[in-house]
């Protein structure tokens, strides 16, 4: 049994419309192997594992999944429960998984996750577990889980973050994750705002350096009049005692730019716990600060937008005795409580002992061996991080007006738009100018897990108030996404929607096989139709409409790159990548394209054509409205949708473009009048012209711009490179263009018949990757439609030999009645193209299916040459005849 890969998949995808995790896996000589002819496995595994006892299965009662072991089912089916199980272990809640046969011995596992870190570590930790079992091995499954839980936890976002991400969720903005760490973005392209931790993009730089620096942050508070303990920076023991002694005991020590409490030590006495604590703060700067030690509580105000948000007492770590345990082991006890974390997981954090615990436990003349009494309260450190295991009770409620005034100044002082105000009072319900309080620090990115999850008290929603700031009642925070698929024409219909949107002033983002555009300039050249491309255009903060090609390959190996579309849009469903990334019939890569129409906003829009069965069939799994678009005269699939009040569609009515809203009409302009397509001549254009026009349509763009944009929009390089671009050579012409499976070939070659005047000639050639009778196929129309073909071959063989690809549509084109004599075979492209171009004649028409745009096109002048070199030959010769 081998593992052979592990995917993730964190938005909509093939399997499910939640995040997934999938194992892929060959069970070698177990595939047929039932669990019931496994000696112990069964037993092992119920005992490991009890809570799948609850799981129903098939049965769907508690115990039918022990029935299917009982009874022998196979191990994929094993490994899918085991993972479900272990998330659930993990903490997650989730009920959704499948396993099927790939090929041969290989197996697919999905299932469901909600984070698909604990999804990958679920599906690792599961096959190890059967794979253990079934060579009659017991794995350490406690350690397994700890290491699984490391792993999550050291990936996942922290509270702060994470409490943030869900309410943008919740108030329906879409987010993306940016690095491995807290980076985040809510919203889309321009509307973006960007999040780390709580530090926002509106957080000043210099507010957050002047934060960290506690001393700069201490005059800066003063100048404004907010009261701060006082003391100054020293660098030496010498210069700590001479300050200590200077202001008066007791006082504090702690390192300048340090946080959370580290290396912190309060109420010195004496010039001993003065150099202990020196000695402790210096382990994590060289500046270090004495102060005067303010008696009282300690608070944290939070501050969001100027006003105060919440406001918790910070209790320091301690443990409450029982008269049995001594601290140590009242530490583990405390430790053991399932909301506390080892980092910033969770509520809580476990409590540490370090250098800073000794160093209390010494001032209280206590060690980790002392028993407290029942009742007994030992604080183990005198600082109430909760990143060093403190608790927190809100007091929000609370908080003196004066006290709440002063935490609001300090963060404007700061000018921090988020802010954590540490304040020592005798209580916050008091002044503190009565109780000679101060305020300690003022936090940049402070942590919210108080405010979110305190030990005692209200629960305070404060990541809401974070996004209302960033995102105001009624702010967008979203652009419109169009997404396109299909098998034939994404990437015209997808370049003439981002054409005419930019003559509509908008700054397009546009996603293509041929590269990632953004206000009509390439910024990543390249196939660009998969998910992260996606993401590439909307996390760009100029593109305030994102038009996206959609490919088949992308939606199978990462799903979608967005959450819901505005327009989703299927161009036609034909055959090609058959017996590709498990895709073996159309009916299944029906079900991958229909991905994108799924996807669709509940008032968006879902565009069919009317003309392609298969896209008719997608009608039941459309969301949004639909808007069926056919040039087929009479179409009785438009007719029947427009009989429903307010449902539209874009048709061809003797030639013209029609928008059809249930019985109203109203003609847009000719089809000979656009010049995608050839006056009329390249009917793949028309329907190509007809779903951009149904989108525009959906998107509320006004039919004069509409009309406009599409007169401007021609088969050249400069606007559809690659797509039917015709070049005149001496006196013939060559088109280029990207077909490369049979109904593309048909399209093709049906529009060159209508043009050209003498010969056709095919530069063709089949991607290895298809299947054999596609390949066939592809060579058999080919065949019939051209008077000559050369058959050339990917550079990318795609695990063929070289040559198969050629025989096959060789035999195709024999088979389709093209003499052998005009059929010659030369694999590289570029030598075809030369040979093809040099042997040109006048009025042919040389159609070249290309591999790699730019190369076709070096070689295309390379062949102009030894043309006119054969031309000038010819003329030398005629003219020495003739004297």
């Amino acid at each position: 049994m081998e593992l052979k890969g592990i995917y993730l998949y964190e938005g909509r995808n093939i399997y499910s419309h939640k995040p997934v995790a999938k194992a892929v896996i060959d069970l070698g000589e177990y595939e047929n192997v039932p669990t019931k002819d496994i000696p112990g496995f069964n037993e092992h595994l119920i005992k490991m594992l009890p809570g799948l006892k609850n799981h129903g299965c098939c049965y769907g009662f508690p115990g039918g999944f022990i029935k299917r072991l009982v009874s022998g089912t196979y191990l994929a089916h094993v490994i899918e429960h085991c993972a479900l199980e272990i998330q659930a272990v993990l903490g997650y809640d989730v009920a959704f998984g499948k396993a099927r046969q790939l090929k041969g011995t290989e197996y697919y596992v999905v299932v469901e996750c909600k984070s698909v870190f604990a999804g990958e570590e679920s599906l690792k930790l599961a096959y190890h577990l059967v794979n253990n079992l079934t060579k009659g091995e017991i794995p350490d499954l406690k350690k397994a889980f700890e290491t699984a839980t490391k792993n999550v936890v050291e990936k996942e976002l922290g509270p702060s973050t994470k409490a943030i991400v869900d309410e943008a969720k919740e108030r329906g903005i879409p987010y993306f994750r940016l690095n491995e760490r807290s980076l985040i973005q809510l919203g889309l392209g321009k509307y973006q705002k960007r999040i780390e931790a709580t530090i926002s993009e509106n957080t000043k730089c210099i507010g957050v350096d002047i934060a960290c620096d506690k001393e700069s942050t201490k005059k800066i508070l003063s100048l404004g009049g907010v009261p701060v303990p006082e003391g100054g920076v020293v660098y030496s023991v010498t210069e700590a005692l001479e300050l200590a002694q200077k202001i008066g005991y007791p006082v504090v020590i702690k390192p300048c730019n340090g946080n959370q409490g580290r290396g912190v030590s309060l109420n010195l006495k004496n010039e001993k716990e003065v150099i202990e604590a020196f000695k402790v703060a210096e382990c994590y700067s060289s500046r270090i600060i004495v102060e005067k030690y303010i008696k009282g509580r300690h608070y944290r105000v939070l501050v969001v937008n100027g006003k105060v948000v919440a406001a918790s007492e910070r209790i320091p770590a301690h443990v409450v005795g029982d008269g049995k345990h001594n601290l140590k082991e009242l530490i583990d006890i405390t430790n053991s409580d399932p909301l506390r974390g080892e980092k910033h997981e969770k509520p809580l954090t476990k409590i540490k002992v370090d250098p800073v615990v000794h160093v209390v436990l010494k001032r209280q003349g206590l060690t980790l061996d002392y028993v407290p009494s029942r009742g007994e309260k030992v604080f183990l450190r005198q600082n109430g991080n909760l990143s060093t295991g403190g608790t927190a009770v809100d007091v929000t409620d609370e908080i003196h007006e004066e006290n709440r005034f002063l935490a609001e100044r300090a963060a404007k002082l700061l000018k921090l738009d988020i802010a954590g105000v540490d304040i020592t009072t005798r209580h916050i319900a008091k002044p503190v100018s009565q109780s000679n309080g101060a305020i300690i620090e003022v936090n940049a990115a402070p942590g919210i897990r108080m405010h979110l999850f305190p030990t005692r008290g209200k629960p305070r929603n404060v990541a809401k108030a974070i996004v209302d700031m960033l995102f105001p009642e009624d702010a967008k925070h979203s652009i419109p996404i169009i997404a396109v698929t299909g098998t034939n024409g994404k990437t015209t219909t997808t370049r003439i929607i981002g054409h005419v949107l930019d003559k509509c002033g908008y700054s397009v983002g546009m996603a293509t096989t041929d590269g990632i555009f953004v206000k009509g300039r390439c910024v990543m050249k390249g196939d660009n139709s998969g998910p992260l491309s996606a993401r590439t255009v909307l996390m760009d903060p100029e593109v305030d409409v994102a038009v996206l090609e959609t490919a088949r390959g992308g939606i199978i190996r990462g799903g979608l790159g967005y959450n819901l579309s505005d327009v989703g849009i299927i161009t036609n469903i034909s055959e090609d990548h058959i017996g590709q990334d498990g895709i073996e019939t159309l009916d299944e890569l029906f079900m991958v394209k229909s991905l994108v129409i799924e996807a669709v906003k509940d008032d968006g829009w879902s565009i069919l054509n009317a003309d392609d069965q298969m896209a008719v069939k997608m009608t039941q799994r459309a969301r949004g409205k639909i808007i069926y678009f056919g040039s087929e005269e009479n179409n009785i699939i438009i007719k029947k949708h427009l009989m429903g009040e307010g449902n539209r569609a874009v048709h061809t009515k003797n030639g013209w473009i029609v928008l059809s809203e249930g019985k109203r009409s109203e003609t847009l302009t000719h089809v000979k009048d656009l010049p995608i397509t050839l006056k009329g001549i390249a009917k793949h254009n028309i329907q190509n012209a007809l779903a951009a026009i149904a989108c525009l349509w959906a998107l509320g763009v006004c039919k004069e711009k509409i009309v406009g944009g599409l007169k401007t929009f021609y088969c050249d390089e400069a606007h559809n490179p690659g797509r039917m671009n015709i070049k005149e050579i001496k006196d013939f012409q060559v088109m280029i263009d990207y077909g490369h499976n049979v109904s593309g070939f048909k399209s093709i070659i049906n529009t060159a018949r209508q043009i050209k005047k003498g010969r056709l000639i095919g530069v063709i050639t089949s991607p290895g990757d298809r299947s054999d009778n596609s390949i066939f196929k592809l060579g058999k129309v080919a065949g019939k439609g051209f008077d000559r073909i050369i058959i050339k071959e990917d550079s990318d063989l795609r695990g063929r030999q070289r040559g198969e690809v050629a025989e096959l549509i060789r035999q195709g084109a024999i088979a389709g009645g093209m003499k052998k004599e005009n059929i010659e075979i030369i694999y590289s492209e570029r030598e075809a193209v030369v040979k093809a171009i040099a042997q040109g004649e006048t009025n042919d028409l040389i159609v070249v299916f290309y591999e790699k745009y730019d190369e076709v096109k070096e070689a295309m002048e390379e062949g102009v040459r030894k043309l006119e070199n054969r031309k000038d030959s010819q003329n030398i010769a005629v003219r020495g005849t003739a004297g």
